[in-house]
């Protein structure tokens, strides 16, 4: 495990070895919930605890800051009971190493946590001041507010179904939202619930499901998806009755998308290569690029972004995104559809690229995307006709988690050979 490995991988290595064998489903899913709260708060975890510290912690003090957050992660946000937390993080003080010469303090520090109960800090204490500069600078102040407080709640299940919503509704509960998705309240292990292994759905959350819908009726057409794995777009279009082609770079993720489709029953052909370079021989009717970005719009999910990413990727993708964009228009029929897509908040990624490809490819215009087109709210629209969610689109309602990843999405058309 590495500084830079992301949170799903770093799991997967520590459940893994013996102690992780070892460890009940409802006991790793704990662990999931306490590592994703302090990624998700660690702004305001820190100050919480530091307001308690007489003076920092020597660098010799082993995991005793990271034992420190995980508790007052339990103490504040996840309301565990301050004597099991506190008693927890006590026992791993005195088990680790370098940390176990202060496990009095750990007491004493996180009892004065408990006690002072949660401090009022803004979302943004927990956002990286360059992310959240560039939050401001492309949607305004307030709405910059309300991407970060958004950005930091726990996402929702959202199901693509294969076919039945109203069916698998009666027996999954939740609820169908206007774009087709099924929202479910939380439930446990997903592989446990009824339909994973049949392969009556996938999960995707509802703003990844709509690139692949703006194509419309494409049964039977010859659909490229680039950039594919792990496959829930490739479900989609297959789904929908596409003859699709699946391309990605490395072949251990074509692996998980086979098997994915393996468990949908699902078909598709795949290719691994460099989809900015691929030449298949062909034009199709209809191509998805889904490309490689900072993910900024899938905080709710995959928290460690705020951790791992930097001010200069966006940049570094850029370079990446335009290859992609313009082999992609290269293997477009006249008449076809050309989707490029980023769960990406930055513009310099969504509509910053569209503008660089059109002043470029004269020979495609923007199909502009309207409301109403499969469930898209007027709000989530560009003045241009681009497609653009954000975390706080859809609100919760009730006991069932809102929200929707960040998207960008623009549909084009070949007009000319």
């Amino acid at each position: 495990m590495t500084r830079s490995q992301v949170l799903d991988e770093a799991l997967v290595w520590a459940f893994a070895s013996e102690r992780g064998q070892a460890m009940a489903d409802r006991d790793k899913a704990f662990v999931r919930v306490i590592v994703a709260t302090v990624l998700r708060r660690n702004g305001e975890l820190g100050k919480a605890v530091r307001a308690h510290l007489d003076k920092p912690l020597p660098d010799d003090c082993g995991r005793l800051w990271q034992i420190l957050l995980s508790a007052a992660a339990q103490l504040l946000i996840l309301e565990t009971p301050p004597h099991a937390a506190i008693s927890l993080a006590v026992d791993q003080t005195r088990l680790d190493i370098g940390a176990s010469r202060f496990s009095k303090l750990a007491n004493a520090v996180l009892r004065r946590v408990s006690e002072a109960g949660r401090l009022n800090e803004p979302a943004e204490t927990n956002i990286p001041p360059w992310m959240l500069a560039r939050w401001v600078d492309a949607y305004g102040a307030d709405v910059a507010h309300r991407i970060a407080d958004a950005s930091l709640e726990e996402a929702s299940l959202d199901i693509s179904v294969k076919s039945d919503t109203e069916g698998w509704i009666a027996q999954l509960g939740g609820s169908v939202l206007p774009t087709g998705s099924l929202r479910l309240a939380p439930a446990g292990r997903i592989e446990a619930l009824p339909g994973y292994d049949a392969g009556a759905w996938w999960v995707q959350d509802a703003a990844a499901a709509l690139p692949a819908q703006l194509f419309g009726d494409i049964k039977g057409k010859a659909v490229a998806d680039l950039c594919a794995a792990p496959g829930g777009k490739t479900a989609q279009l297959a789904n929908m009755g596409a003859n699709v082609t699946a391309v990605d770079l490395r072949p251990e993720r074509l692996k998980r998308l086979d098997q994915n489709m393996a468990r949908l029953q699902l078909t598709c052909e795949t290719v691994a290569a460099d989809a900015s370079t691929w030449t298949p021989g062909q034009l199709f009717d209809a191509v998805l690029v889904d490309a490689p970005c900072t993910s900024t719009g899938t905080i709710r999910r995959h928290p460690d972004i705020l951790h791992l990413k930097r001010e200069s990727d966006a940049a570094g993708l850029s370079g990446l995104q335009q290859r992609l964009f313009n082999n992609a228009a290269s293997i477009v029929k006249p008449g076809g559809t050309l989707i490029y897509c980023v769960c990406s908040l930055d513009h310099a990624e969504g509509e910053n690229q569209v503008t660089a490809f059109l002043d470029t490819h004269p020979e495609f215009e923007r199909l502009p995307i309207k409301p109403g087109d499969v469930g898209i709210e007027a709000g989530w629209l560009t003045a241009q006709g681009d497609l653009r969610t954000l975390p706080f689109h859809l609100a919760a309602d009730g006991a069932t988690p809102g929200g929707l990843d960040g998207f960008f999405a623009t549909r084009l058309v070949r007009t000319k050979a």
